[in-house]
């Protein structure tokens, strides 16, 4: 038996540091009077000529550019897409791309529709413009006020799209595929576990689980846990860390890329490249960009594909987060969106056989896209977070490598960073999970769907514990669910 050792951290709830990158002084002084005027609910009736804000961000489906719930950006653009549902008559809680920037309408907020007879143009000349594309390809354009009170619907687009603050840029100098990626796969479920012990492959074997997870550093043997993990019956899936302060280093990418090869020779099945890049904490500070990314992802899937052609290679999971509000990125980090969106036009889709993504701040059921008591934002429902994860990658499926929803029954109070799930009960993780295996496996979407986790027993600063399937009392209630939600 081979012991596999816990390289987890805190799954969910991270604190980040970090700041709002601002380009220049007058963009400067226009976030803090947008922020005054959102605060105050102050609606600017005029202010003076000047050329349109140079602030501007693009975000894949829906969630655009992922800002604080309650960030004036993201609360105009809940205004913007509520009227316009209202005015087309159309459903638009999944968009394909939202983009938005500071303007000034010379002309007044209306000035982009025809009024009705009688009605009086609103004295309005700068604010936000919102450019919103449909998951069928239509693109409108809507304005609001700073404080989101005024809205108008355009008749038809004005501005032209394509800003953005932080982007991807194609590197000509990448290498290319040696192989194409594999084409899109059936439902596959599995789990994250620290070894497999007995209790923990008869809770895998109950659960219909087909991999097993597990999370390497550079320079590790694992050639024994393959053999281990093939000899139960299962596939094997590594995520695959190195050192951070090398990765920019091309050479660094060489030595990771060579063993990455060597696992997929050993007869991995599976390798993720890299874990949570859009944070400082997994990346050096000052290069988190999508695009940055791409060259080791094209090194590595080139090296595995030589080594192994049936061993898949999937993008590295990115933390959910938008606490890098508006800016989309800073020096700490992205918003996974916009890290998405800078990935993906970086070009590494041709690299991937599918979408790396975590989900594991759920509180309600992952049928749901309202109804979670903390807000709305877009990574608290399951949805959402998937098509965030692939919508800019041309329908290539997602690789769901954590999953999971915490309870804390059966160990007692959650430390204060995860008391947002101390309602959450063992009958609900079940239920939930099951229900996300379920929505995984119709959708088409999800190619595989990793359990966070099976058997994990830490409960402290990071709660590990409560995630598990296998619960304090040795019961695996999510085990049935998750058995009879696959058959």
């Amino acid at each position: 038996m081979f012991g596999w050792p816990d390289f987890e951290r805190a799954k969910t709830q991270k604190t980040l540091k970090g700041h709002l990158n601002v380009n220049n002084r007058k963009t400067l002084v226009y976030f803090v009077i947008a922020a005054l005027i959102a605060i105050v609910g102050i609606t600017p009736l005029a202010v003076s000529a000047g050329d349109t804000l140079p602030t501007s961000n693009v975000g894949p489906y829906q969630g655009g550019s992922t800002p604080t719930p309650e960030d004036p950006v993201w609360l105009a653009f809940v205004a913007a897409r509520t009227a316009l549902e209202d005015e087309v008559g159309g459903d638009f809680t999944y968009v394909r791309l939202w983009e938005y920037e500071q303007t000034e309408w010379k002309e007044g907020i209306d000035s982009c529709r025809t009024l009705e007879e009688g009605e009086e143009e609103r004295q309005l000349y700068f604010g936000w413009t919102f450019l919103i594309t449909s998951l069928y390809g239509s693109r409108y354009e809507v304005r609001t006020s700073f404080n989101y009170q005024i809205v108008t619907v355009c008749d038809e687009v004005t501005q032209v799209g394509g800003g953005q603050t932080a982007s991807g840029t194609p590197n000509p100098n990448l290498p290319g595929a040696v192989v194409a990626p594999v084409p899109a796969g059936s439902f596959e479920l599995g789990g994250q576990v620290t070894g497999l012990y007995p209790d923990t492959r008869s809770a895998m074997t109950t659960a219909k689980m087909k991999w097993a997870k597990m999370q390497l550093s550079v320079g590790m043997n694992a050639s024994g846990l393959i053999t281990e993990a093939h000899g139960a019956g299962f596939k094997i899936l590594f995520s695959v860390i190195g050192d951070k302060a090398q990765v920019m280093n091309s050479g660094y990418q060489d030595t990771y890329a060579a063993y990455v090869a060597g696992l997929a020779a050993a007869g991995a099945d599976a390798i993720e490249i890299w874990n949570e890049m859009n944070i400082d904490r997994e990346w050096p500070a000052g290069q988190v960009n999508g695009s940055n990314y791409v060259p080791l992802l094209a090194k590595a899937y080139n090296a595995i594909k030589a080594a192994n052609a049936n061993t898949l290679v999937i993008t590295g999971a990115l933390a959910p987060t938008g606490f890098f509000g508006a800016a989309g990125c800073t020096d700490q980090g992205c918003n996974d969106d916009v890290y998405t969106q800078q990935m993906a036009q970086a070009g590494a889709g041709q690299y991937a056989d599918c979408i790396g993504v975590h989900y594991n701040e759920g509180i309600v059921s992952p049928q749901q896209s309202t109804g979670d008591p903390r807000d709305n934002y877009p990574t608290r429902y399951y949805g959402t977070m998937i098509n965030r994860a692939i919508g800019p990658f041309g329908g290539k499926q997602a690789c769901i490598t954590e999953l999971g929803y915490l309870s804390p029954e059966g160990y007692g109070a959650l430390p204060g960073g995860f008391a947002w799930a101390s309602e959450t009960s063992i009958a609900e993780q079940a239920a939930w999970l099951a229900q996300a295996a379920a929505l995984s496996a119709s959708s088409g979407k999800v190619r595989l769907m990793i359990v966070f986790n099976v058997d994990f027993t830490y409960w402290g600063s990071d709660p590990q514990a409560g995630y598990a399937i296998i619960r304090a009392n040795g019961a695996c209630p999510a085990c049935s669910a998750l058995a009879g939600a696959i058959q």
